[in-house]
């Protein structure tokens, strides 16, 4: 028998050993579902704080129930800082993050960093899945030599894939089970066997010819949203200009029953995957001498948001007889999206960041946030200030980054003095209304 077909058998039997590496955003859903499904499952993390934490049965991410993670280290879940123990596992699983540079370039450490630590675990008969975004080409030019300079042959006696994370936190229409999987092969047995690995627990597998297509598949996705999200963006400012509600707008145009698709402006991109994923297609396109000017204006547009809000709020101010200097201006909201609590990229950090520059006396207010959380680029000494109409009263600005459902809108609207709202919730004019 093949390690191909002893692989699928143990996969298909569901007594195959689980390793996921990452036990993040993306990986820990990952945890759960398989064992969901009755596999047994190791998790690998450098942070000994969180895998204390997971061990001890608690979940650190807010929209994962401690009550899941008891079930999965009741259920023989183990997570551990060694990376030794991979050779146990019969599929290797890597969710670590792809961020940017301080040159706004691809920073690979953490993928290298993670492969580097495997490699002397590794055995034949596993696989290695690759789920991190990134540029088409890193599986093949920096996961495959490296498992290959172990003496291992792809497709024979090791596999190799890239299946793309698509992970939505807060999204209650999809979880992990019902989004499709996109998986690639750097050669066909490795594709099978990356098959029969997701299928286990994925509803649909969606199989295509090679890593790089997989690669390529995923900076799609999130591209198409940037793009978009910048056309609306710059409609937004062209609209303002002409005293015209751009949400009015979308919500118009969003009942053509065909050929358009909504998408709504904001202060900025923000999450692990837009604001980044297009620097990862630009930076490898040069390589191929491709100028990517469609993409790069969009994020140029994106980009300058935070800057066209600041502007907003320190013209509503001057309509007031006051400076941003010197004001006292709340931030509602740090996460980048709505309902989660996750501040990765938030446009809200570039708009504290301008605030401080600008002098304000500033302040933020997020219920997933009591303290301010630590952050590689940004750092401030701040707790969220409870929104009670005497603290909402006594700032002269309360700008509006992130739309939480917990927020008191009424409330807010009610007692604030000057209020410049980024996201669409107030659609009725009101004098101490901005929208931006």
């Amino acid at each position: 028998m093949t390690y191909q077909e002893k692989l699928i058998g143990k996969l298909n039997r569901k007594s195959a050993v689980i390793g996921i590496i990452g036990l993040g955003y993306v990986g820990l859903p990952l945890v759960i579902r398989f064992i969901e499904e009755g596999f047994r499952v190791l998790g690998i993390d450098i942070d000994d704080a969180k895998v204390k934490k997971l061990n001890a049965g608690k979940s650190y991410i807010e929209h994962i129930p401690t009550q899941a993670i008891r079930r999965c280290v009741k259920a023989g879940f183990h997570a551990t800082t060694n990376f030794a123990e991979a050779r146990k596992a019969d599929a290797l699983i890597i969710c670590v993050p792809t961020p940017l540079d301080e040159h706004r370039e691809p920073d690979l450490s953490y993928v290298i960093g993670t492969v580097e630590s495997l490699i002397p675990n590794i055995r034949a008969g596993q696989i290695m899945s690759l789920e991190s975004t990134t540029y088409p080409g890193t599986t093949d030019e920096e996961l495959l030599p490296r498992i290959q300079r172990r003496g291992f042959t792809m497709g024979k006696d090791y596999f190799l894939v890239f299946s793309p994370e698509r992970e939505d936190p807060g999204n209650k229409s999809f979880n992990t089970r019902t989004i499709p999987k996109v998986c690639g092969g750097d050669t066909p047995a490795c594709r099978a066997v990356g098959e029969s690995l997701y299928s286990q627990v994925i509803d649909r597998v969606v199989p295509v010819g090679s890593t790089r297509v997989a690669e390529m598949t995923k900076l799609l996705e999130n591209i198409h949203r940037s793009v978009n999200i910048g056309l609306v963006n710059e409609m937004k400012i062209v609209a303002d200009s002409m005293g015209i509600d751009i949400h009015e707008v979308i919500a118009a145009a969003s009942t053509k029953p065909f050929g358009f698709v909504p998408y709504q402006p904001g202060p900025g991109l923000g999450g692990h995957c837009i604001p980044i994923d297009p620097f990862y297609l630009t930076w490898k396109a040069r390589e191929y001498g491709v100028h990517t000017r469609f993409i790069e204006l969009a994020g140029e547009v994106n980009s300058g948001m935070p800057e066209w809000v600041i502007n907003k709020v320190a013209d509503a101010l001057n309509e007031r007889g006051k400076s941003v200097k010197g004001s006292k201006i709340l931030v509602l909201g740090i996460s980048y999206k709505k309902d989660v609590d996750d501040p990765r990229e938030s446009p809200s950090m570039i708009l504290l960041e301008k605030l401080r520059k600008r002098g304000a006396k500033f302040a933020y207010s997020d219920p997933y946030f009591p303290s301010f959380p630590k952050m590689r680029e940004h750092h401030f000494d701040l707790k969220s200030v409870s929104l009670t109409p005497r603290n909402i009263a006594s700032f002269d600005c309360i700008l509006l980054a992130t739309n939480h459902t917990a927020f008191d809108y009424k409330k807010l609207k009610k007692h604030a003095k000057l209020l410049v709202d980024t996201r669409g919730i107030y659609l009725k004019p009101a004098k101490n209304i901005v929208k931006a």
